[in-house]
C-alpha cells in the first residue's frame, strides 16, 4: 500500500482540484474566457525560474515559439553536451565499459518494486554521475570553444551558457518532447514539480529535453492542446534547417569569452532583427533521435503527436520520432474496465474528477468517453497501429487507468511494435512526476528503466549504453 504521506498528500490535492475543476466549469460557460491565445499555466501554480547556467548539471530556457498563441517551451541541456567529440573508441573499449556499467548497476534493491509486462529485456537500475563544473562562476578567463561561454553581467551580454560559434566538434544528443500532465486544466512544463522531473530525466537519459507549454482548458478546448503538441515537433525541425542555413552562411562570432549582441552577425533574422535559431539545439541537438514522453493527459498528446508524424512522414526531416513513453496516460471508455470499476476512487485523480475534467477539455457538442481523444482502442483514430513508433508504458498498481492503458499496449505488441508495460507496486497516478513532493523509491526506479529503454533507441550505433 502507498505510505501514509501519500495518502494524506492524495485528499489534499483530491480537495484542490476538485474545487478547481469546479470552477473552471462554472466559468467555461462564458464565452468571453475562451481566448485563442490561451494560458499555459495558473496562477495558483508554483514555477521555477529558468536558469541558464550549470549549476546542478543542467541549463535551462525559456522560449515562446508561437507569436499567435502561448505555446512555450522549456529546454533542459544536461552538462554531458560540453563533452567534446572522441576519436571512434575500440571494440575493446567498448566492452570494457559497459562492463564497468553492468558491475555498476548489478545488485539495486529497486528492481523488487516493479513487475515487467510484454517485455524481454532485463531491466538494472542505471546511476548517472554528473559532472560539476563551474560555468558561470565568479572567476574570469574565458572559456574554451567546446564549452561555450557563461558572461558576466556587464553591459548587453548574455549572462548564461553560449555555445561557440565553432560547434562542428560539438556533442550531438537526442531529444525528448515532453507533455505535462494536469487533467488538461492544470499543470504547466515549468512547474516545480515537471521542472525537477525534466532535469532527472535530463541527466538519466543524456538527452535534451524540451518541455512543452501547450494550451489548457476551458480556454483552448480539444484540439488545441494536441496541435499544440504538433507544432512544436514542426518547429524542432524548422530549427535544424535554419541551422543548416545559418551554418552554410558562414556565421562568424567569436570563439571565447563574452558573446555580446553587436557580435552576431550574418544570423538568419525575423523582421525584428531577432535570430531565429536557437543556439543550443542548433549546437547540440540531432532531431533524427527524438523521443515523445507524455504524462497523464499529456500521454494522450505524445499519442496523437506519433500518429500525426506517421501520416507527414519525410516532410518533418530531419525530425524522426524514435520511440514514445506514455506515463499513466489518461484514457478512459464508455465500457469500464476491471480497474476502473474496482479503484474509481483511487488516489490523487479519481474517476468522477476525470470526467470532470473530459468536458472542460471536449466541447459539449464532442463529449464523449469514447472519443478518439479519450478512448485508444477506438477504431478509426489514424494510421494503422502496426506504424507506431516503438511504446514503453508506465503504470501504477493503484491507479484506475492502468487497464486501459495496458489494453493499448496489447494492441500495439499484436502488430509487433515493441511496446513492454512496466506496473510498478504500492505506486499511484503521478508517483514518479510529482517525486519531488511524493518521494518514493518507485520514483527512482522508474526513472532508471526509463532511461534503460530509452537509449536502446537512441544510441548511436557502436556506442551503445547498457541495458
Amino acid at each position: 500500500m502507498p505510505s501514509v504521506g501519500v495518502k494524506l498528500y492524495s485528499v489534499f490535492f483530491k480537495f484542490l482540484l476538485k474545487h478547481r475543476l469546479q470552477n473552471r466549469i462554472q466559468s467555461s460557460g462564458d464565452e468571453s474566457s475562451s481566448d485563442p491565445f490561451g494560458v499555459t499555466t495558473r496562477p495558483e501554480e508554483s514555477v521555477a525560474a529558468p536558469n541558464p547556467l550549470f549549476t546542478d548539471g543542467v541549463a535551462t530556457k525559456d522560449i515562446h515559439i508561437d507569436p499567435l498563441t502561448s505555446l512555450s517551451v522549456r529546454i533542459f541541456l544536461p552538462e554531458s553536451a560540453l563533452t567534446p567529440l572522441e576519436p571512434s573508441t575500440s571494440a575493446a573499449g567498448v566492452h570494457s565499459g559497459k562492463a564497468r556499467n553492468l558491475n555498476n548497476l548489478a545488485g539495486s534493491d529497486l528492481l523488487i518494486r516493479r513487475n515487467s509486462l510484454g517485455s524481454s529485456n532485463s531491466l538494472l537500475s542505471h546511476k548517472v554521475e554528473s559532472r560539476r563544473n563551474s560555468y558561470g562562476c565568479t572567476t574570469t578567463g574565458s572559456s574554451s570553444p567546446e564549452a561555450g561561454s557563461s558572461s558576466d553581467v556587464t553591459g548587453d551580454v548574455y549572462r548564461g551558457y553560449s555555445p561557440s560559434s565553432s560547434g562542428g566538434n560539438s556533442r550531438k544528443l537526442p531529444v525528448m518532447l515532453q507533455f505535462h500532465g494536469g487533467g488538461w486544466v492544470s499543470g504547466s512544463n515549468d512547474s516545480v514539480a515537471n521542472d525537477f522531473f525534466c532535469r532527472r530525466m535530463a541527466k538519466h537519459c543524456d538527452i535534451i529535453v524540451l518541455a512543452v507549454g501547450y494550451r489548457l482548458a476551458p480556454e483552448n478546448r480539444y484540439p488545441a492542446a494536441y496541435e499544440d503538441g504538433f507544432k512544436v515537433l514542426k518547429w524542432l525541425g524548422k530549427q535544424a534547417n535554419l541551422a543548416e542555413c545559418n551554418k552554410s552562411m558562414g556565421n562568424s562570432r567569436r570563439t571565447g569569452g563574452e558573446v555580446k549582441k553587436s557580435e552576431v552577425n550574418k544570423h538568419i533574422v525575423d523582421a525584428f532583427g531577432a535570430s531565429l535559431v536557437e543556439p543550443w539545439l542548433a549546437t547540440h541537438a540531432d532531431p533524427s533521435r527524438c523521443v515523445l514522453l507524455g504524462v497523464s493527459c499529456g500521454a494522450n498528446i505524445a499519442d496523437y503527436v506519433a500518429r500525426k508524424a506517421i501520416e507527414v512522414g519525410q516532410n518533418l526531416d530531419p525530425v524522426k520520432v524514435v520511440a514514445q513513453v506514455l506515463m499513466y496516460p489518461f484514457f478512459i471508455g464508455s465500457v469500464p474496465t476491471q480497474s476502473e470499476i474496482k479503484q474509481a476512487n483511487s488516489y490523487f485523480y479519481d474517476k468522477a474528477m476525470c470526467i470532470l475534467a473530459w468536458k472542460l477539455f471536449l466541447s459539449e457538442e464532442e463529449f464523449s468517453l469514447d472519443h478518439p481523444a479519450a478512448n485508444p482502442l477506438v477504431p478509426g483514430r489514424g494510421p494503422p497501429l502496426k506504424f507506431m513508433p516503438p511504446t514503453l508504458t508506465i503504470v501504477a498498481e493503484h491507479d484506475w487507468m492502468r487497464d486501459r492503458a495496458i489494453a493499448y499496449s496489447e494492441e500495439l505488441r499484436k502488430v509487433n511494435v515493441d511496446a513492454p508495460v512496466l506496473e510498478y507496486k504500492d505506486a499511484v497516478h503521478e508517483f514518479a512526476t510529482l517525486d519531488m513532493l511524493l518521494r518514493t523509491p518507485q520514483a527512482q526506479a522508474c526513472a532508471e528503466d526509463i532511461a534503460i529503454w530509452v537509449k536502446k533507441y537512441i544510441s548511436l550505433r557502436g556506442h551503445e549504453f547498457s541495458y
